[in-house]
């Protein structure tokens, strides 16, 4: 096994197509087939099921993709590190619910390492996706929260994907509402205040239960609720409506603008936000960077 296959192994799974992947490898389509196959026959495992529209990972084969990812990442920061990748291109990949304190972070990075060509990605998705993201080096970064309700559960699961979750900040739960919003010259806001208006929550797919949540409060307590999938839509909501979110209390109002104000909700709880990474990984100088900018705009206006 070499790292040349491992990036065939990707390069494949990313195209879809053993012709598409060739091209963009520039090597020619039956050299990329053999090298595929005696790779597979080295693992003992068929990676891909081939038919006439391209190429599909087999389960054993989205688990070398997930190994191989890892590996080739590694490799990529271990010359980082010793000064053997300066022709490399800037390349970094997050996935992170739903915070603008994570987009800025990225906004910095980026700023910080702006040249004639980058790959980096952001993910702003589902709790359980941000797990998989990371544990399949899809993503080198996940940044989510955990608390009483949820920390058993989602702990248990990081821990299963050899995953390590890094603290960054301890943070009281803030509800996010318009600043005409009818409770918005409160100091401090009950969950009976919020009963009458809808709560806004994030859509978590096939695993839409409380504790995959990105919410702090469950949607039980309250009778009207509204899913949705993007921040932008929440927040529309959230001035159209009289809606309300249950979150940090950490606005950036550049990207959020000044129409949403936060206020401390009056309950005996703690948010945990802090990120996701594989166990013993050596981060990558973006990863360092884009950890550094979060840590600077973690702070409640």
């Amino acid at each position: 096994m070499t790292l040349q296959q491992l990036t065939y192994l990707t390069t494949v799974a990313e195209c879809g197509n053993i012709t598409e992947a060739a091209e963009r490898l520039f090597i020619s389509q039956p050299s990329l087939s053999t090298a595929i196959h005696n790779l597979e026959k080295e693992m003992g495992i068929t990676a891909f099921v081939r038919s006439n529209k391209g190429v599909v990972a087999t389960r054993e084969g989205e688990e070398l993709l997930s190994f191989a990812r890892q590996l080739l990442e590694q490799a990529d920061n271990m010359k980082e590190h010793f000064g053997a990748g300066g022709g490399m291109s800037p390349k970094f990949s997050v996935s992170c619910q739903h915070y603008s304190f994570a987009v800025k972070a990225f906004v910095d990075l980026i700023k910080a390492y702006d040249a004639d060509q980058y790959s980096f990605i952001i993910r702003e998705t589902q709790t359980g996706e941000i797990i998989d993201d990371v544990a399949s080096g899809k993503s080198e970064l996940g940044v989510i929260y955990l608390s009483q309700h949820n920390e058993e559960i989602l702990s248990k699961l990081i821990k299963k994907n050899n995953l390590v979750y890094e603290e960054l900040l301890v943070s009281g739960p803030h509800v996010f509402i318009c600043k005409d919003h009818p409770l918005a010259k409160k100091n401090m806001i009950k969950m009976d205040d919020l009963k009458p208006y809808p709560y806004l929550v994030y859509e978590q797919g096939n695993r839409n239960s409380f504790y995959f949540a990105e919410e702090f409060v469950s949607v039980l307590d309250f009778p009207k609720i509204i899913q949705v999938r993007d921040r932008a839509t929440l927040f529309n909501l959230v001035i159209g409506l009289n809606g309300f979110t249950v979150s940090s209390g950490i606005i950036d109002r550049k990207l959020n603008g000044s129409s949403i104000i936060a206020k401390p909700l009056d309950i005996d709880r703690d948010m945990h936000i802090g990120i996701l990474k594989k166990k013993n990984a050596i981060l990558s100088r973006y990863a360092d960077s884009y950890v550094a900018a979060l840590k600077k705009h973690l702070s409640i206006d």
